[in-house]
């Protein structure tokens, strides 16, 4: 009975400290996300089981429903634009930047039906984190070894397509992507069954071509490996963009409060008739239309210094 004085004084102690530190309460917010993710993922990962038995990208319209409540605990909003070219019903590749861990609040808010993501290997060990990522059907790749995303990108389509070219082989063939199975590269290389999982299954993909998280008010040269995708695909790639957090969100300030993230999604960028030569120009394109949009929508200028007509070289 001794114990619950002291646990009423820290608890005691610690609204004080908020009260009086804002880096305390940076902290204690960041900590609260922490644990509602993994408190989350450890129920969500139960009601996947019991609604679906195992892995399967339809987990990803519970994992939502779950993620979407977190805003609430933080006063955050999100007012999405133009959400529409997101829900036709097409395969495509969707690409957006990357900013932080509270990235997954955005996603949800706007993640289509049947849609993969893309992530980093070490996220798998998290715990229940990692466990509900699997049952919702993100695939991983080890970003230090090229050889096993190349393996994984091509298990992509074995695991979700279990026969080989059916009627869109003719397409493949025109554009020359039966050559093997690395013909193309996709960090490494990509298989043709992924393509195949792409047209005949109508999943979308979603990467973050940026490679890694970025607050630094800009957008990083963008990697090529979802453009190389969406052109041995044929599907159009659909750019979403969201304003900088910086606003109310701050690691380097420690500040964290209430704020709005403005969702962009940008008309399709169709890939129909490219070649890997094409690539490059494909990315320019695309990262000059979200670095633009990043810019307009956000509400704090860049930290770097940067300017909306500065040089950018975009592709990695």
């Amino acid at each position: 009975m001794e114990l619950w004085p002291c646990l009423a004084a820290a608890l005691l102690l610690l609204l004080l400290l908020v009260q009086l530190s804002r880096a305390a309460e940076f902290y204690a917010k960041v900590a609260l996300y922490c644990a509602l993710c993994f408190t989350v993922s450890a129920v969500a990962s139960l009601v996947c089981l019991l609604r679906h038995g195992g892995r399967t990208v339809e987990n990803m319209s519970i994992i939502g429903w779950f993620v979407r409540s977190f805003k609430y605990f933080y006063g955050l909003r999100f007012e999405v634009r133009d959400p529409r070219r997101l829900q036709e019903a097409r395969p495509c590749v969707i690409v957006s930047n990357h900013q932080s861990i509270l990235d997954m609040m955005g996603l949800m808010e706007v993640l289509p039906e049947r849609c993969v993501q893309i992530a980093k290997r070490e996220l798998l060990f998290l715990g229940p984190v990692g466990l509900i990522m699997y049952l919702g059907g993100v695939f991983f790749i080890n970003r230090q070894r090229s050889s096993t995303a190349m393996t994984v990108m091509a298990d992509l389509g074995e695991r979700m397509v279990r026969e080989n070219m059916g009627s869109h082989a003719s397409c493949f063939a025109k554009w020359g992507f039966l050559g093997g199975e690395a013909a193309w590269p996709f960090w490494g290389g990509l298989g043709v069954r992924s393509v195949q999982a792409l047209l005949s299954l109508q999943l979308k993909v979603w990467i973050y071509p940026e490679g890694t998280r970025n607050d630094n008010g800009d957008l990083l040269p963008f990697k090529k490996g979802a453009f190389y995708l969406a052109v041995q695909a044929q599907v159009p790639i659909v750019p979403v963009v969201y304003s900088s957090f910086s606003s109310f969100y701050n690691t380097k300030k420690k500040f964290f409060t209430s704020g709005t993230v403005t969702v962009q999604v940008l008309e399709a960028i169709p890939t129909s008739g490219l070649t890997a030569a094409d690539v490059p120009a494909l990315v320019d394109t695309c990262h000059r239309a979200m670095r633009t949009t990043f810019l307009h929508i956000s509400k704090t200028p860049q930290e770097n210094g940067a300017t909306a007509g500065s040089g950018v070289q975009p592709a990695q």
